[in-house]
């Protein structure tokens, strides 16, 4: 049995490297940009009103003459003397040999004249040629992760496509013979199915969006079977269910003949101690606890980084942040716990029903916190080791 820090230091040293993808930019949403890409054009192209108002050939006075109006999308040119004016409307082009837009609030209209308030400064309300970026300059850099709003920065520099690490492929094999689907009379001895629709949730939240489900019976061909097909078409296989040493247990073994190299099995934490990590040439493997809130723990703490590293983001295992404990906690485990909690104001606070086969209290948690084996004290205010969620 290996320790936390020993199993995330194994799976950093034994990850492969996925492929880069070209794809559309809607396709690109929460990708990690594999490339830098520079502007093709300045932002905006031209100067730009930043305001409804009237595009003014700056003079002395404070009366204009009205001689035309420029929209937004207009490619016509104007050209205005000192006293003249255009209306003009936000984004179109400003006439350059206008110097200033008043917004359409500070002047009062009659007919073909107009009366600004107070003399204008030049380039008031233009936005400058490039004024975002400038053609050549960096616009985002390799290993950005691609929002909604990269996404439209990009487009508005008219991007299609761009080069992306490709998200992993995840199938999810669900073990046991007790299980029963949600909607159907529960008999005796059998519990609900919970953890491939918890695990499928959890990699939506995530934006891994290729996630296929595999059931399978307690039965050592079907589970052999059943492995070799998601290993087949995925480039992370996760098992729930059916690693330990029972008479039903047939994970191990089937693993085992489907040549998967052992990297670790068992960890010295609670909940999740029967977890196994494997790969397949370039595929891995995580065979999680059957118990709900074991199987969800070790997804947060080793399988959702792992991901997250083969999609191209600058993560690591080492992903948790030192917070106050909100209340005084007494220690007592020869396991290293992960404790699910409630965060606020920067405090976290324990939660009751840690046991691993209890989901209650994790679905109103905002983190875990971890616990280092031992016989000690935490006092009120004492920092944490805290997993966000």
């Amino acid at each position: 049995m290996i320790s936390v820090q020993e199993a995330f230091s194994i799976l950093q040293n034994n990850l492969p490297v996925l492929p880069k993808v070209e794809c559309s930019l809607f396709e690109a949403r929460k990708h990690i940009l594999a490339q830098s890409l520079s502007s093709p054009i300045n932002m905006p192209p031209f100067r730009q009103s930043a305001m409804d108002g009237y595009a003014l050939c700056l003079h002395d006075a404070l009366q204009y003459e009205v001689i035309g109006e420029v929209k937004a999308g207009d490619s016509h040119t104007v050209e205005l003397l000192p006293g003249q004016a255009v209306k003009i409307f936000t984004g179109a082009a400003v006439p350059d040999s206008a110097q200033a837009v008043i917004q359409i609030e500070k002047i009062t209209a009659n007919g073909t004249q107009l009366v600004v308030d107070e003399l204008v400064l030049p380039e008031t309300n233009v936005r400058p040629i490039g004024e975002q970026i400038s053609a050549g300059d960096l616009a985002l850099e390799k290993g950005t992760l691609l929002n909604a709003a990269a996404i439209g920065f990009l487009a508005g520099l008219g991007f299609t496509k761009v080069s992306v690490y490709e998200k992993p492929k995840v199938g999810i094999v669900v073990t046991g013979n007790e299980l029963s689907k949600p909607g159907t009379p529960l008999e005796y001895g059998k519990v609900y199915e919970s953890n491939g629709i918890m695990l499928q949730s959890a990699l939506m939240d995530g934006y891994y969006d290729a996630v296929t489900l595999y059931e399978v019976n307690d039965d050592f061909e079907n589970t052999k079977n059943k492995l070799n097909e998601a290993l087949t078409t995925n480039d992370v296989v996760l098992v729930s269910g059916g690693i330990s040493v029972g008479d039903y247990d047939f994970v191990a073994r089937a693993l085992k003949e489907l040549e998967v190299e052992t990297l670790f099995y068992k960890v010295n934490q609670k909940p999740g101690k029967p977890l196994f990590a494997g790969k397949l040439k370039d595929k891995m493997v995580f065979a999680l606890p059957g118990n709900p809130a074991a199987c969800l723990t070790c997804f947060y703490v080793y399988v959702l980084p792992t991901l997250a590293i083969l999609s191209g983001a600058e993560a690591n295992y080492q992903q948790a942040v030192l917070l106050s404990i909100a209340h005084d906690y007494e220690v007592r485990n020869t396991r290293s716990q992960f404790l699910k909690a409630n965060i606020s104001n920067g405090e976290a606070e324990i939660l009751t029903h840690q046991n691993s086969s209890m989901l209650n209290s994790f679905s109103v948690s905002n983190g875990l916190v971890y616990v280092p084996d031992g016989n000690y004290e935490l006092k009120k205010g004492d920092k944490v080791e805290v997993y966000l969620l």
